[in-house]
């Protein structure tokens, strides 16, 4: 996936350093839209084509309420669009910039698989690998590690436990190990016969994570820093063991609440989202992961091959392979927990990549925001592959980590449907 570098902020001035059913599916500022969009990066597309997209992010902004978000396209020869709108803080209106840190949900999949395919590259492991060699519990001997990473293996998703999902709500700072989100799983039997059908389980990743900890030995936040946000410089990209995030960053607001009211998220623990969505980046860094994830870059060709063979999962122009989803072309993943929505993918077809950072997750007439960002961008600049809006949730299910994002607690997507993958 191509990548653009904001101009108004460089790496080397940073005080701090760093610390997801459907499928993958500011504080509004008073005034004009000019008003509201903050730039921040070249913008090199024509004026006509900027202007376009700024009215059609500040309406959805206006119309979503929608605090604040970052977004970015950039496209050889065509030129670059990188905006900041909006604010990164209700309280403070401290204004959205592209550097801040924000959580990213289910694209922390992509991340987790990656690893789980470097150690299939090194011999360490078999992609047709029954998962029950490497963590204990499982149940059957026919789940493997291709079957986990593409959505099939027919695992409950924790994150639809009824129970647990009230307890998230009433307690957002608890702390959740692997084994326990796996005991909350297995409570429940599979939801079909492993390979038979597709649907999104955060269960399905964690039990990779816990894969990469067995064999690799290493802690799986050190192993993806040795492994894969170092080798790409992705500095500012990590998966934190607390709920911390460094600062700069952008407040996370969610109505994922018992009687559903506006809250911080920010710092809630989101130890429950791990492997499947707990991972902690930024808009620059995602410029680079989204091309490096398409094109394979620490992959062997053979096991990337393997990653790009999607297939369908019900919804038109949306397949998943192994932990990426192709929508109308686009390769990437979009992400939700709450207080966040993201989506960072890759256009092979015009070596183009978007990025969207939302700095909630309060879904518009049941729409995810991050997807509603990604389709009016999409549908102005590359109307040929257009970013799909999911259908509508029900606002009774929440998802904290779907494909709509495919992170979040929600229905199989948002994660939910190939309209929301993430983990929320």
């Amino acid at each position: 996936m191509g990548r653009y570098r904001p101009a108004h902020v460089r790496r080397s001035t940073r005080a701090a350093i760093p610390t997801m059913a459907a499928v993958l599916l500011a504080a509004l500022c008073a005034g004009t839209a000019p008003d509201r969009a903050v730039a921040s990066a070249r913008q090199d597309l024509d004026p006509a084509t900027e202007r376009k997209l700024d009215a059609a992010i500040t309406k959805i902004m206006d119309e979503a309420d929608v605090p604040g978000l970052n977004v970015g396209l950039w496209i050889p020869r065509r030129g670059t669009y990188e905006k900041s709108f909006g604010v990164a803080d209700k309280k403070t209106g401290t204004p959205m910039k592209s550097d801040l840190y924000t959580r990213i949900g289910s694209i922390t999949k992509t991340f987790t698989i990656t690893g789980a395919l470097q150690l299939v590259d090194a011999g360490k492991v078999g992609l047709d690998d029954p998962i029950s060699r490497y963590v204990a519990g499982v149940p059957g001997d026919s789940i493997t590690l291709r079957r986990l990473a593409g959505m099939r293996s027919g695992l409950f998703n924790y994150t639809e436990d009824k129970a647990w999902l009230a307890q998230l709500r009433a307690d957002p700072h608890r702390t959740y190990t692997p084994r326990g989100l796996l005991d909350i799983a297995f409570r429940h039997p599979p939801d079909f016969a492993p390979g038979t059908k597709w649907q999104y389980s955060n269960t399905n990743t964690v039990l990779l994570g816990m894969m990469i900890e067995k064999v690799s030995g290493q802690n799986l936040g050190d192993y993806l820093k040795e492994h894969v946000f170092t080798p790409l410089k992705l500095n500012d990209t990590s998966l934190p063991d607390d709920s911390a995030v460094s600062d700069p960053h952008a407040h996370g607001y969610t109505d994922f609440t018992p009687n559903g009211s506006v809250a911080d998220a920010t710092n809630w623990n989101p130890s429950w989202a791990w492997a499947a969505g707990g991972v902690i980046s930024d808009l620059d860094d995602l410029h680079t992961w989204a091309p490096a994830l398409a094109d394979g870059t620490l992959l062997t060709k053979e096991t990337q091959a393997e990653r790009l063979k999607t297939r369908s999962v019900g919804v038109a122009g949306a397949s998943y392979g192994l932990g990426i989803l192709d929508f109308n072309g686009w390769l990437g993943h979009n992400g939700e927990l709450p207080g966040y929505e993201s989506i960072a993918a890759q256009l092979p077809a015009e070596d183009a990549t978007l990025v969207v950072l939302v700095n909630t997750d309060i879904d518009y007439k049941g729409k995810s925001l991050s997807s509603m960002i990604g389709n009016a961008v999409t549908s102005i600049v590359t109307p040929d592959h257009v970013w799909p809006v999911p259908p509508a949730q029900p606002s009774a299910t929440p998802n904290p980590i779907t494909p709509s994002g495919p992170t979040t607690p929600s229905t199989p997507n948002s994660g939910g449907g190939p309209g929301t993958t993430s983990a929320r």
